[in-house]
């Protein structure tokens, strides 16, 4: 070995220029900036968001219009666009890599896997809490102008408990996306999968009392219901509980296996 080389001691790779400076790794609130920036960067994304942005918007307005100042049924009609947009950004955003073959690019820069990961599933994850958010910013606002030009009383009837677990509901449907995604590693076949859940379970929930005990307990869009009106009990807990490990826990750790182990090219 020449003098002025020297042996990596950490990690492998061969023999390095002596002097030469060690690369840090990035920090992982880079990661999570880049991720982030991500969402929006590309065609796709930006149709995504704006879909997400329009369509909470208008079907709170309309709402609004068509029962009334009741501020709690106008957010809660966001939920509809909220709960088909969100996990579609779930998926997008860990099956993106791997769709644009961009992964090895990815990986290089940053070869510990589990952190880019990691970093990828923070922005969908606020970016839900974002989105409640602004549903909320609306229904607010559509609540006091249909009160105003219908000289009615609002009635504001959303407490902070219920916005919290209608907020945790759409922070459950956005990670259930991104454990899909990570499994199935294909952004069709995850969303598929994903929008056709509730179609599925309300099928399953008619084969008699097998069925429905079995959808009680696995549909996840049902079991987080009481979350979401702030009215669970000890048995709702339970049933979210296992839905979520069905559906969120067991995915993204058979995901998160098969994305470390498989072969970037």
């Amino acid at each position: 070995m020449s003098e002025h080389m020297v042996p990596v001691t950490e990690g492998g790779g061969g023999p390095v220029a002596a002097g030469a400076r060690a690369v840090s790794p990035a920090p992982f609130r880079r990661l999570v900036a880049v991720e982030a920036r991500k969402l929006v960067d590309t065609r796709s994304g930006l149709i995504l968001a704006a879909l997400l942005v329009g369509l909470t918007v208008a079907s709170v307005v309309a709402r609004g219009v068509v029962v009334g100042p009741r501020a709690l049924t106008v957010l809660g009609t966001a939920g509809i666009g909220l709960g088909t947009l969100l996990p579609v950004l779930g998926i997008l955003t860990v099956t993106a890599e791997w769709t644009h073959h961009t992964a090895l690019t990815t990986f290089a820069l940053e070869p510990r896997r589990m952190r880019v990961l990691a970093a990828k599933c923070l922005p969908p994850l606020i970016a839900a809490v974002a989105a409640s958010l602004l549903a909320l910013l609306a229904a607010v606002l559509v609540t006091a102008v249909v009160a105003e030009v219908r000289h009615v009383p609002a009635t504001w009837d959303i407490s902070p408990l219920v916005l919290l677990g209608w907020t945790g509901a759409n922070v459950l449907v956005v990670a259930e996306g991104l454990a899909l995604g990570m499994l199935l590693m294909n952004a069709p076949a995850a969303i598929v999968v994903c929008l056709a859940g509730p179609l599925m379970w309300g099928i399953v929930a008619r084969l008699g009392t097998a069925g429905e005990v079995l959808a009680g307990w696995l549909d996840l869009n049902a079991t987080a219901a009481p979350l979401a009106s702030a009215d669970m009990t000890g048995g709702d807990l339970a049933r979210l509980a296992v839905s979520v490990a069905f559906w969120i826990a067991a995915p993204t750790a058979a995901g998160l296996t098969r994305a470390v182990r498989r072969e970037v090219t």
